[in-house]
């Protein structure tokens, strides 16, 4: 009775720290955006400290090169924005009339039709959505501003994650230390490989768009860099948008088959066999996993939260690696736990 009471209770306070999170998204989605990009900067910060470089001095270099960064984007989006709202180029009314005959098929299902000459955004936007956009941009800009104060304060080790882990989880010093140091190194490697295997792949889309003769190889060499951090998900979106995309210039022909082919090439090679060579089995994470975890952080978080679902997924494992009754969820999470079960049953 006791056993059954306990995991009741265990569930009832898994279902509410979720609630939590969902409730408080404000706080933790800067949060623990913060500790993944302070992970990324410590080797940085411990360096410039090992040379005698006061804090201060390099929390304003972290600074420095964050902002870079976000300048350099901003100056991708404004290059591949100019190239797309060109009003000499053509293809753009030829995509807005082709979404619009695929809305009339889909909308004769549903006894629904666009008028000629009607604006097809009004269908999609009202007056009554111009609030809630300016609201989500308003939140977007707290979030970034609220992103970058922890970052300060996880840099500048006003939050220590070796200590809250010591605190809360791991009382051992030693073991709560080796823990942590594990965490930064996996973290940091999953960013990395992710950053340049997102990259290699947004170029390599922009090289087939080129090669292809699509319009726009910029703004999309951009939109797949940039949703390639979405486990699968991203992937599978950029693919079907430039398939779609292609099939107004292209028509539906071989050549646009080979291109469809080309771009699905690109996805698989870098995400599917560059990506988990390079990351090795040091944290694999099980299919199964990802396509759970995906669906509940964005869930609880949205966008941000399957942005975030791989990382949070690799701390998670580690820490349950920890705990001898908590050593079967991480074999589970990694896919062994599934063998294990295999070779049981044979």
């Amino acid at each position: 009775k006791r056993r059954t009471t306990n995991i009741l209770l265990l569930i009832i306070v898994v279902i509410l720290i979720f609630y939590i999170l969902k409730l408080l998204k404000f706080i933790f989605i800067p949060l623990i955006f913060s500790m993944f990009i302070a992970l990324l900067f410590l080797p940085i910060m411990r360096f410039l400290m090992r040379r005698g470089v006061p804090r201060f001095i390099g929390i304003v270099c972290v600074i420095i090169i964050i902002i870079s960064v976000l300048s350099g984007t901003y100056e991708l989006i404004k290059i591949s924005s100019k190239e797309l709202l060109n009003p000499e180029n053509e293809i753009i009314p030829r995509v807005g009339e082709q979404i619009r005959v695929l809305f009339n098929d889909v909308g004769k299902i549903f006894n629904y039709e666009v008028q000629p000459g009607e604006p097809l955004l009004s269908h999609f936007l009202t007056e009554e959505d111009v609030g809630p956009i300016f609201g989500f941009a308003q939140r977007t800009v707290t979030m970034i501003l609220t992103t970058m104060v922890f970052v300060v304060l996880w840099l500048g080790e006003s939050i220590n994650l070796q200590k809250v882990l010591q605190g809360l989880l791991i009382k051992q010093e030693h073991t709560s230390i080796k823990t942590f140091l594990q965490i930064e190194d996996n973290i940091i490697l999953f960013i990395k490989v992710k950053f340049f295997v997102s990259l290699f792949t947004g170029i390599g889309t922009s090289f087939m768009c080129i090669a292809f003769d699509v319009s726009f190889p910029v703004f999309w060499g951009l939109l797949a860099f940039s949703v390639n951090f979405i486990q699968l998900v991203g992937s599978i979106f950029t693919v079907v948008s430039l398939s779609f995309f292609a099939m107004v210039e292209l028509d539906i022909s071989s050549v646009w088959l080979f291109f469809v082919l080309s771009i699905t090439g690109v996805q698989l090679l870098f995400g599917s066999i560059l990506e988990p060579f390079f990351m090795g089995r040091s944290f694999s994470i099980n299919v199964i996993t990802v396509l759970v975890m995906l669906m509940l952080w964005g869930y609880i978080w949205g966008i941000p939260g399957m942005i975030m679902a791989i990382p949070i997924t690799v701390l998670l494992k580690i820490i349950f690696e920890r705990f001898p009754q908590t050593q079967t969820l991480a074999q589970l999470i990694s896919g062994r736990g599934i063998q294990i079960v295999r070779r049981k049953s044979v």
